[in-house]
């Protein structure tokens, strides 16, 4: 039985984007997004979500996104425990971003399309192991 977990969550950006690199040289952004919930008695809470990117997307956002921007976030729930050196336990609940996005609800975006290149069957481009045989100026359906 699979299981989706897949979330899309339109909030602004609390923090700039910090990106980073791993030992092994992929990248990772990681940022917070803001939204309101607005209850039937009119008061507003505030949701909090810590967000992570990898690889081109983590380098796209830390290029394109910065606190403030209004953003749509899709991806997947991700959930980590850990103990402290106190011996407190502590849990988050985070998002694995697979897209993000300005929102245009009160915004207007240029888009600028990376050049793609083909680091092979490995890419995180999600190109087919034969991306070869595609043009190098289509991304592959």
């Amino acid at each position: 039985m699979a299981f989706n977990n897949t979330i899309t969550i339109t909030g602004n950006v609390t923090r700039e984007p910090e990106l980073r690199f791993t030992p092994a040289g992929a990248a990772l952004c990681e940022f917070g997004v803001a939204w309101n919930l607005r209850k039937q008695n009119g008061d507003d809470e505030a949701m909090f979500f810590n967000v992570t990117c990898w690889r081109s997307l983590a380098e796209n956002v830390a290029e394109s996104i910065d606190k403030g921007d209004r953003v749509i976030v899709t991806g997947r729930l991700n959930w980590r425990s850990w103990e402290t050196d106190a011996g407190e336990k502590r849990q988050v609940v985070d998002i694995q971003a697979e897209e993000v996005g300005p929102s245009l609800q009160w915004a207007s975006a240029d888009v600028t399309r990376n050049e793609r290149t083909d680091s092979g069957p490995s890419s995180d481009q999600g190109a087919p192991s034969n991306a070869s045989n595609f043009p190098t100026d289509e991304e592959p359906f």
